[in-house]
């Protein structure tokens, strides 16, 4: 699966808009469009926060892997 189709999937999964994840990462709800579109490369530092916010891991977000590992994971 594609990044930015990742992003899409994880903000409708949390039936959230593109204007309330722009907040999260500091930035407009166009700027955060071009994520999605994939006009635009999301920064290493926010897709850290992206996934901390999703509570995923990077590698599910990148589309390395296709299930979700969550970061509050008991060992």
């Amino acid at each position: 699966m594609e990044f930015s189709q990742r992003l899409k999937d994880l903000r409708e999964d949390k039936d959230l808009s593109q204007d309330e994840i722009a907040k999260v990462l500091g930035t407009s709800q166009s700027y955060y469009a071009q994520y999605e579109n994939g006009k635009r490369e999301l920064s290493f530092s926010r897709a850290i926060l992206l996934a901390k916010f999703y509570n995923v891991s990077l590698d599910y977000l990148a589309g390395i892997i296709s299930t979700p590992e969550r970061l509050d994971r008991k060992k």
